[in-house]
Formats: C-alpha cells, sequence, structure tokens
C-alpha cells in the first residue's frame, strides 16, 4: 500500500515529522525518554537529543521532564506536547485522505517488487 510522510518544516532546517512524533507518543505511553527511545530501537542519547530539538522548536514544551531522585526520574508530554501530536496526526490523516486518489494511481502503476534496485531496463525506441 503506498504511504504518504509527512515532514513539517517550521524554517531554518527546523523540522518535525513521524519519527519524533512517534517518539512523543511514546514518551507519552512509558513516562520516559529511555524507554520511549528503546520502544524505538535508538540509545538514550538520540532520543534525547530529539526531544530536545522538539522542545526547541517551540515556544513551550513539548515534553517535561524530571531528575531522579527518590521517586526516579521521568518524562510526560506538557498539555501542547498532546497538541502538538493532536495537530501533526490530523495533518496526516487529511494529507493521506487528499491525495489517496494519486497514491493508488501510483501504486496501481508500480512494478511489482522483483526486479533489483537500480537495474536498468532496455526497451528499443522507435
Amino acid at each position: 500500500m503506498a504511504e504518504l510522510f509527512v515532514r513539517i518544516d517550521l524554517g531554518a532546517a527546523r523540522l518535525i515529522g513521524p519519527g519524533k512524533v512517534r517518539l512523543l507518543e511514546l514518551v507519552d505511553e512509558h513516562g520516559s525518554i529511555a524507554a520511549a527511545g528503546r520502544a524505538m530501537g535508538m540509545s538514550y542519547r538520540r532520543a534525547w537529543r530529539l526531544v530536545d530539538e522538539t522542545n526547541g522548536l517551540f515556544r513551550e514544551p513539548a515534553v517535561a521532564t524530571q531528575h531522579g531522585g527518590r521517586a526516579g526520574g521521568g518524562a510526560a508530554l506538557t498539555a501542547f506536547g498532546r497538541e502538538v501530536v493532536r495537530r501533526y496526526r490530523a495533518i496526516e490523516t487529511e494529507a493521506t485522505a487528499a491525495a489517496a486518489t494519486h497514491l493508488n494511481a501510483l501504486e496501481a502503476a508500480a512494478a511489482p517488487h522483483t526486479r533489483s534496485r537500480g537495474a536498468a531496463t532496455t526497451q528499443s525506441v522507435p
């Protein structure tokens, strides 16, 4: 099935796309940047960097963190972070619906996935 991936460029190479949004969803689910990163197969350092980048995209943070201690550390989406996820998913849904006819046409025209990548085909041209 053909898929559409949405990446939003807020200018000056400030991007948010499916990876950062999924990380936000997993932070919300797990209550931890480390656990969210593990769920995506990435290191804590990379996950933390992506959360930090995402927080820097907006005037208010999407993720609030609490440092360790007796109760342990953790992370949670802020109300604004939930709004970012909600708006991104709405854009994604609406864009996919708007492009459905074109996606279906491209999928119908796609060659079967049997040819190796980059293989040249020879056709005689009249």
